[in-house]
Protein backbone atom coordinates (compact mmCIF):
# COMPACT_ATOMS: atom_id res chain seq x y z
CA UNK A 1 0.00 0.00 0.00
CA UNK A 2 1.42 3.38 -1.05
CA UNK A 3 1.37 6.11 1.53
CA UNK A 4 2.45 9.44 0.01
CA UNK A 5 2.99 11.94 2.82
CA UNK A 6 1.04 15.17 2.44
CA UNK A 7 -1.36 17.29 4.47
CA UNK A 8 -4.25 14.90 3.85
CA UNK A 9 -2.17 11.90 4.92
CA UNK A 10 -0.91 13.73 8.00
CA UNK A 11 -4.50 14.56 8.98
CA UNK A 12 -5.51 10.92 8.49
CA UNK A 13 -2.59 9.73 10.63
CA UNK A 14 -3.59 12.12 13.42
CA UNK A 15 -7.17 10.83 13.23
CA UNK A 16 -5.89 7.25 13.32
CA UNK A 17 -3.63 7.81 16.31
CA UNK A 18 -6.32 9.66 18.27
CA UNK A 19 -8.76 6.86 17.50
CA UNK A 20 -6.35 4.18 18.70
CA UNK A 21 -5.46 6.18 21.81
CA UNK A 22 -9.13 6.63 22.73
CA UNK A 23 -9.76 2.97 21.95
CA UNK A 24 -7.11 2.11 24.52
CA UNK A 25 -9.06 4.16 27.06
CA UNK A 26 -12.28 2.32 26.28
CA UNK A 27 -10.57 -1.05 26.56
CA UNK A 28 -8.95 -0.09 29.86
CA UNK A 29 -12.31 1.06 31.26
CA UNK A 30 -13.87 -2.32 30.43
CA UNK A 31 -11.00 -4.39 31.78
CA UNK A 32 -10.77 -2.39 35.01
CA UNK A 33 -14.53 -2.72 35.52
CA UNK A 34 -13.98 -6.45 36.20
CA UNK A 35 -17.45 -7.53 35.10
CA UNK A 36 -16.38 -9.56 32.07
CA UNK A 37 -14.30 -9.17 28.93
CA UNK A 38 -15.25 -8.70 25.30
CA UNK A 39 -16.01 -11.79 23.18
CA UNK A 40 -12.77 -11.66 21.15
CA UNK A 41 -10.84 -11.48 24.42
CA UNK A 42 -12.79 -14.46 25.77
CA UNK A 43 -11.77 -16.31 22.61
CA UNK A 44 -8.10 -15.39 23.03
CA UNK A 45 -8.19 -16.33 26.70
CA UNK A 46 -9.75 -19.70 25.90
CA UNK A 47 -7.13 -20.31 23.23
CA UNK A 48 -4.35 -19.49 25.69
CA UNK A 49 -5.75 -22.04 28.14
CA UNK A 50 -6.11 -24.80 25.58
CA UNK A 51 -2.78 -24.15 23.84
CA UNK A 52 -0.97 -23.44 27.13
CA UNK A 53 0.50 -20.18 25.84
CA UNK A 54 0.35 -16.67 27.27
CA UNK A 55 -2.67 -14.47 26.64
CA UNK A 56 -0.51 -12.10 24.59
CA UNK A 57 0.63 -14.82 22.20
CA UNK A 58 -2.94 -16.09 21.97
CA UNK A 59 -4.07 -12.61 20.92
CA UNK A 60 -1.39 -12.52 18.23
CA UNK A 61 -2.55 -15.94 17.01
CA UNK A 62 -6.17 -14.77 16.85
CA UNK A 63 -5.15 -11.70 14.82
CA UNK A 64 -3.20 -13.92 12.43
CA UNK A 65 -6.20 -16.22 11.97
CA UNK A 66 -8.45 -13.24 11.30
CA UNK A 67 -6.05 -11.78 8.73
CA UNK A 68 -6.00 -15.12 6.87
CA UNK A 69 -9.78 -14.82 6.66
CA UNK A 70 -9.28 -11.50 4.86
CA UNK A 71 -7.92 -13.32 1.79
CA UNK A 72 -11.20 -14.69 0.37
CA UNK A 73 -12.91 -11.39 1.26
CA UNK A 74 -10.26 -9.47 -0.75
CA UNK A 75 -9.91 -7.03 2.12
CA UNK A 76 -6.91 -4.70 1.86
CA UNK A 77 -4.59 -3.94 4.76
CA UNK A 78 -2.99 -0.59 5.52
CA UNK A 79 -0.72 1.12 8.00
CA UNK A 80 -3.73 1.39 10.29
CA UNK A 81 -3.95 -2.39 10.37
CA UNK A 82 -0.36 -2.64 11.60
CA UNK A 83 -0.62 0.20 14.10
CA UNK A 84 -3.85 -1.25 15.46
CA UNK A 85 -2.12 -4.48 16.37
CA UNK A 86 0.94 -2.75 17.83
CA UNK A 87 -0.45 0.21 19.75
CA UNK A 88 -3.88 -0.51 21.22
CA UNK A 89 -2.46 -2.80 23.91
CA UNK A 90 0.19 -0.24 24.85
CA UNK A 91 -2.39 2.53 25.05
CA UNK A 92 -4.64 0.33 27.20
CA UNK A 93 -1.75 -0.31 29.60
CA UNK A 94 -1.15 3.45 29.81
CA UNK A 95 -4.78 4.17 30.73
CA UNK A 96 -5.11 1.25 33.15
CA UNK A 97 -2.23 2.62 35.19
CA UNK A 98 -4.20 5.86 35.64
CA UNK A 99 -7.71 4.53 36.23
CA UNK A 100 -8.86 3.78 39.81
CA UNK A 101 -10.23 0.36 40.74
CA UNK A 102 -13.93 0.43 41.56
CA UNK A 103 -15.47 -2.06 44.00
CA UNK A 104 -19.06 -0.85 43.83
CA UNK A 105 -20.95 -3.09 41.41
CA UNK A 106 -23.14 -0.37 39.91
CA UNK A 107 -20.09 1.80 39.30
CA UNK A 108 -18.30 -1.16 37.73
CA UNK A 109 -21.21 -1.86 35.41
CA UNK A 110 -21.50 1.82 34.48
CA UNK A 111 -17.77 1.94 33.80
CA UNK A 112 -18.02 -1.07 31.52
CA UNK A 113 -20.88 0.46 29.51
CA UNK A 114 -18.95 3.73 29.23
CA UNK A 115 -15.89 1.85 28.02
CA UNK A 116 -17.95 0.00 25.42
CA UNK A 117 -19.33 3.28 24.06
CA UNK A 118 -15.82 4.77 23.95
CA UNK A 119 -14.57 1.72 22.02
CA UNK A 120 -17.39 2.11 19.47
CA UNK A 121 -16.71 5.81 18.92
CA UNK A 122 -12.94 5.27 18.73
CA UNK A 123 -13.36 2.48 16.19
CA UNK A 124 -15.46 4.67 13.92
CA UNK A 125 -12.84 7.41 14.26
CA UNK A 126 -9.82 5.34 13.29
CA UNK A 127 -11.62 3.39 10.55
CA UNK A 128 -12.76 6.68 8.99
CA UNK A 129 -9.09 7.66 8.64
CA UNK A 130 -9.06 5.14 5.76
CA UNK A 131 -5.54 3.95 6.48
CA UNK A 132 -6.57 0.35 7.02
CA UNK A 133 -8.86 -1.22 9.57
CA UNK A 134 -7.90 -3.41 12.50
CA UNK A 135 -7.89 -7.17 11.80
CA UNK A 136 -11.30 -7.84 13.33
CA UNK A 137 -12.98 -4.71 11.95
CA UNK A 138 -11.65 -5.46 8.47
CA UNK A 139 -13.16 -8.93 8.70
CA UNK A 140 -16.54 -7.43 9.55
CA UNK A 141 -16.43 -4.79 6.82
CA UNK A 142 -15.35 -7.33 4.20
CA UNK A 143 -18.12 -9.71 5.26
CA UNK A 144 -20.67 -6.90 5.16
CA UNK A 145 -19.63 -6.04 1.61
CA UNK A 146 -19.92 -9.71 0.61
CA UNK A 147 -23.26 -10.50 2.26
CA UNK A 148 -24.94 -7.10 2.18
CA UNK A 149 -26.16 -7.38 5.77
CA UNK A 150 -26.30 -4.46 8.20
CA UNK A 151 -23.04 -3.89 10.06
CA UNK A 152 -24.58 -4.58 13.47
CA UNK A 153 -25.83 -7.96 12.22
CA UNK A 154 -22.36 -8.93 10.97
CA UNK A 155 -20.71 -7.78 14.20
CA UNK A 156 -23.22 -9.59 16.40
CA UNK A 157 -22.78 -12.79 14.37
CA UNK A 158 -19.00 -12.78 14.81
CA UNK A 159 -19.04 -11.65 18.43
CA UNK A 160 -21.56 -14.33 19.35
CA UNK A 161 -19.57 -17.06 17.57
CA UNK A 162 -16.19 -16.29 19.16
CA UNK A 163 -17.89 -15.80 22.53
CA UNK A 164 -19.33 -19.31 22.41
CA UNK A 165 -16.09 -20.92 21.22
CA UNK A 166 -14.03 -19.01 23.79
CA UNK A 167 -16.38 -19.99 26.61
CA UNK A 168 -16.22 -23.65 25.59
CA UNK A 169 -12.41 -23.41 25.72
CA UNK A 170 -12.49 -21.99 29.25
CA UNK A 171 -12.55 -18.22 28.67
CA UNK A 172 -14.18 -15.96 31.29
CA UNK A 173 -17.75 -14.94 30.56
CA UNK A 174 -19.72 -12.53 32.75
CA UNK A 175 -22.55 -10.08 32.31
CA UNK A 176 -20.28 -7.48 30.72
CA UNK A 177 -19.34 -10.00 28.04
CA UNK A 178 -22.97 -10.54 27.09
CA UNK A 179 -23.72 -6.81 27.12
CA UNK A 180 -20.79 -6.23 24.76
CA UNK A 181 -21.79 -9.03 22.39
CA UNK A 182 -25.35 -7.75 22.08
CA UNK A 183 -24.72 -3.99 21.93
CA UNK A 184 -21.37 -3.32 20.23
CA UNK A 185 -22.55 -4.04 16.68
CA UNK A 186 -25.34 -1.45 16.81
CA UNK A 187 -23.07 1.09 18.53
CA UNK A 188 -20.44 0.56 15.84
CA UNK A 189 -23.03 1.14 13.12
CA UNK A 190 -23.95 4.46 14.73
CA UNK A 191 -20.27 5.37 15.06
CA UNK A 192 -19.50 4.67 11.40
CA UNK A 193 -22.52 6.78 10.43
CA UNK A 194 -21.36 9.56 12.76
CA UNK A 195 -17.96 9.73 11.06
CA UNK A 196 -19.55 9.34 7.60
CA UNK A 197 -17.51 6.23 6.80
CA UNK A 198 -17.96 4.85 3.29
CA UNK A 199 -16.05 1.67 2.46
CA UNK A 200 -13.45 2.78 -0.14
CA UNK A 201 -13.41 -0.74 -1.58
CA UNK A 202 -17.15 -0.91 -1.95
CA UNK A 203 -19.11 0.04 -5.05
Amino acid sequence: MKLGFNAKTASALVRLMIGLFIYGLGLALMVKASVGIAPWDVFAQGLSIQARISYGWASVAVSAIVLICWIPLKQRWGIGTVLNGLLIGLFADFWMALLPLNTNYLLQLSQFVLGMCVVAVATGLYISARLGTGPRDGLMIGTQRLLGWKFWQIRTMYEGTVLLIGWLMGGQVREGTLIFAVCIGYLMQLSLKLFKFVDPQGK
